[in-house]
C-alpha cells in the first residue's frame, strides 16, 4: 500500500457510491483502508464492505437524517451522485432541467453544507465533486447536465475560498466518456466518436477516475485546492 494513500483511520462519504463510477470510488477508498459511508437512492450488491445509507440528497432533511447516523468524524467526501435526462433546449421538459440541476448540483450543496462545519471545526478535511469536460467545453444535447457540471466547478472553487483556511482542501475532477457499464451499452458510434477525440490510444475506465480521486483525499494533494482535474484521455484540450 502506498504511504500516502493509506486512509486507516479516515472516514468517507461517497454519494452515488453503491454503483458505476461511485462504486468504483468506494472500492478504492476500502482498498485503501477507509471506512465508507455510501449515500445512495438504490442499494448496491450485498458484502460490498460500505455502509448503505438510502438517501434522496435534493432533500436537505433526508441529508441531515443520514450525516445524524454516522457515528464518525467524516473528513472525507467525494459528491459523484448525478444523473442525465439528454434532450435540446428546445424539446426539454421543466421536469427534465430541474430534475438534473436538483441532484447533480443542488445534491452536492445539500450534502456539502451538512459536512463542511465539521470539517472546518476539526481544521481537517477533503472534498472532491464529481464534474464533468462537458460542464468545460459544453454538449449538445446536454444544456442542463453541462450548466449542473458548469455550477458544480464554480462551487468547487468557492468552497476551496471559503474553507482552505480551516485546512479543507476542494477540488473537483472532471471525467470524459469512462467505460462505465452504461457506456459501454451505448451504440457503437458514439463510442468510436468519444474515441475518435481522445489524444491516448482509448478511454478511461472507472478505476482511473478512482485513482485521481483518491490521490485528491490523500495527504500528498494537501497543498492542492480549488482545481479541476481532467480525467479524460486528452478528449478536451
Amino acid at each position: 500500500m502506498s504511504s500516502f494513500l493509506n486512509f486507516k483511520g479516515r472516514t468517507a462519504v461517497v454519494t452515488g457510491g453503491a454503483r458505476g463510477l461511485g462504486l468504483s470510488i468506494t472500492r478504492t477508498l476500502l482498498e485503501h483502508g477507509a471506512k465508507v459511508h455510501v449515500f445512495d437512492v438504490a442499494e448496491g450488491e450485498a458484502g460490498g464492505g460500505y455502509q448503505f445509507h438510502k438517501v434522496d440528497i435534493t432533500d436537505p432533511a433526508s441529508v441531515s437524517a443520514a450525516v445524524a447516523a454516522i457515528p464518525d468524524q467524516v473528513t472525507l467526501l467525494v459528491n459523484n451522485a448525478g444523473i442525465t435526462r439528454d434532450r435540446s433546449v428546445f424539446k426539454m421538459s421543466d421536469d427534465e432541467w430541474q430534475s438534473v440541476l436538483g441532484v447533480n448540483l443542488t445534491g452536492a450543496f445539500n450534502v456539502v453544507r451538512a459536512f463542511a462545519p465539521g470539517m472546518r471545526d476539526a481544521g481537517y478535511g477533503r472534498i472532491v465533486n464529481i464534474t464533468s469536460i462537458n460542464g468545460i467545453r459544453g454538449k449538445f444535447g446536454q444544456a442542463n447536465y453541462s450548466a449542473s457540471k458548469a455550477g458544480l466547478i464554480g462551487l468547487t472553487k468557492t468552497l476551496a475560498r471559503e474553507l482552505g483556511p480551516k485546512g479543507v482542501t476542494v477540488n473537483a475532477v472532471a471525467p470524459g466518456m469512462v467505460l462505465t457499464d452504461m457506456a459501454l451499452a451505448l451504440p457503437a458510434e458514439i463510442l468510436d466518436k468519444a474515441r475518435n477525440e481522445c489524444l491516448l490510444p482509448d478511454l478511461a475506465k472507472p478505476e482511473d477516475i478512482a485513482n485521481a480521486v483518491a490521490f485528491l483525499l490523500s495527504d500528498a494533494a494537501g497543498k492542492i485546492t480549488g482545481e479541476v482535474i481532467r480525467v479524460d484521455s486528452g478528449q478536451y484540450i
